[in-house]
């Protein structure tokens, strides 16, 4: 079995709570959400003349497509600041297996029959590499998009595949991501808690990841 790592930081834990994630996961995850978020949006307002209207929220067109790009790289950046702080507790373990196969259990809200797991569940591993992979294709995708004029003459019909598979990766990544706020805040109360104070409650460590808390409680 893989490592599962206890995040460490010298702010006080209320008695009864243990640490979730330490300032610098947390600060890492939010700048990555909002990167993400920003190029979701603007991404969207040039997808399609529909939802335009979506550019104005952040100064128009023209300001839009200027910080996209930019953007983007702040999403790729802490993505890659993520995948360093974060990579020893993504990696498979042989309980994920488990969890897989009986993952009815965990989205009907019967967590007292899911398998147990460690810091990540399985899904939250899926939904990881998921993103991770996708920021790379988004990021080789869109720097050939970003200068188009840099692309020979002849092999201007490239930049129609390269756009197809960044609006494709870019889909996938807006399902993954509903899913995941879906889960985070609605399905498993007290998860969001743990990403904007840092601690949870002892009894939901034990309850969502008992890998993790037996992890934690021989650590003390």
């Amino acid at each position: 079995m893989s490592s599962i790592s206890v995040p460490r930081e010298e702010t006080t834990v209320p008695a009864g709570e243990v640490l979730r994630y330490n300032f610098k996961e947390r600060l890492c995850h939010w700048l990555n959400g909002a990167a993400y978020v920003y190029c979701l949006l603007t991404g969207l307002a040039f997808d399609t003349p529909y939802l335009f209207w979506l550019a104005s929220i952040f100064g128009g067109g023209a300001t839009a497509r200027f910080w996209h790009p930019w953007s983007g790289l702040v999403f790729f950046g802490a993505t890659l600041w993520m995948h360093a702080l974060w990579k020893p507790d993504m990696a498979p373990i042989p309980e994920d297996r488990e969890w897989n196969r009986n993952i009815q259990y965990y989205v009907t809200n019967q967590d007292d029959r899911v398998p147990p797991q460690g810091r990540f569940n399985a899904g939250q591993k899926t939904f990881y590499w998921a993103m991770f992979y996708s920021a790379i294709v988004l990021l080789a995708t869109g720097l050939i998009m970003w200068f188009p004029e840099k692309m020979p003459r002849d092999m201007h019909w490239l930049l129609t595949v390269v756009t197809f598979i960044h609006s494709a990766t870019a889909l996938i990544t807006i399902g993954a991501f509903i899913i995941h706020i879906y889960m985070g805040v609605f399905m498993v109360p007290g998860g969001l808690r743990g990403m904007t104070t840092g601690h949870v409650p002892e009894r939901w460590a034990k309850f969502h990841h008992p890998l993790w808390y037996r992890k934690i409680r021989s650590q003390r």
